[in-house]
């Protein structure tokens, strides 16, 4: 244990986004003296042991880095370094074929590192989704006291600068809140970009494929040229069977056309308007009756 470690104790610990989270007591150490744990006095939480290596001493202050953070970082950081090494194996051998025998042992054991990798990527992953989950609800929580405060202002139960306070110390906590989201999110994106390069050099190279697509097609052009010969035309007389005597047609006569005067003949005359007339006969009698009475 150095002047340094020990100088810690006693200091306030803060995280890296600026909350406060309590007071270093004492420390833990190895046969050795090296520090192992850091306890760390968090009020209602209590004691709590928190590895040495997630803290940082910086001036009169203790700064706490995230778990996920660290385990992110070393991650990346050797995954970087693993596909470096894999370019650098893959151009070796594309210069010299007298190498690949010796290079195939090497590049086993980067693959295996890589699939080690992927098993603590997909825990990483997990740690990830669950701290957002727990932002989140931190968020939520700050703004329901908030809301909360505001209301007991206009209702005139609290201050207005009680409610000030309450408004800077939740809006604080948001701060922090979104700057670690932000940094999650940054995180995986870095991780996801790292996926893409793994399949890019762990995949198939694609001029194999394109060879093989090549003598496929030179494989079926035989059978195309076949297919596209048309069959040729017979040579041998076509014979028919032609009746001995010619067949003749009865001759029909054809009809003169008609006349004007049969057409006008035969053409029938619009009806007449016949109008009906009382016959006199019948007024002349009637005259004669009327006389006789």
């Amino acid at each position: 244990m150095t002047q340094d470690d020990i100088d810690i104790i006693g200091k306030n610990v803060k995280d890296m986004y600026g909350t406060f989270m309590g007071k270093v007591v004492g420390t833990i150490t190895d046969i050795d003296g090296s520090i192992q744990s850091v306890g760390i006095d968090c009020g209602s939480q209590g004691l709590q042991q928190i590895q040495y290596e997630q803290l940082v001493a910086q001036n009169d202050v203790v700064i706490y880095i995230p778990k996920w953070r660290l385990d992110s970082q070393r991650l990346i950081r050797e995954k970087q370094l693993t596909l470096r090494r894999l370019k650098a194996l893959i151009d070796i051998v594309s210069e010299n074929d007298d190498m690949k025998a010796d290079a195939e042992i090497i590049h086993e054991k980067y693959k295996s590192k890589l699939v080690s990798l992927d098993e603590t990527e997909s825990q990483i992953k997990a740690k990830l989704e669950a701290r957002l989950t727990e932002l989140d609800e931190q968020t939520k929580s700050a703004k329901m006291l908030l809301f909360d405060a505001k209301v007991q202002f206009k209702s005139n139960e609290i201050s207005e600068t009680t409610f000030e306070t309450v408004k800077s110390c939740t809006n604080e906590v948001i701060e922090h809140v979104t700057h670690e989201t932000a940094e999650i999110s940054n995180v995986k994106s870095r991780i996801a970009d790292l996926e893409l390069e793994v399949q890019e050099i762990t995949a198939p190279p694609q001029q194999h494929i394109q060879e093989s697509a090549v003598s496929y097609l030179e494989t079926s052009e035989p059978q195309q040229t076949v297919q596209t010969i048309l069959p040729e035309a017979p040579t041998d007389p076509i014979t028919t069977t032609i009746p001995s005597e010619p067949i003749e047609a009865e001759a029909m006569p054809i009809p003169e056309p008609p006349t004007l005067s049969e057409v006008s003949a035969t053409f029938p005359e619009p009806p007449q308007q016949v109008t009906q007339e009382t016959p006199k006969e019948n007024d002349d009698d009637w005259l004669a009756r009327m006389e006789a009475q």
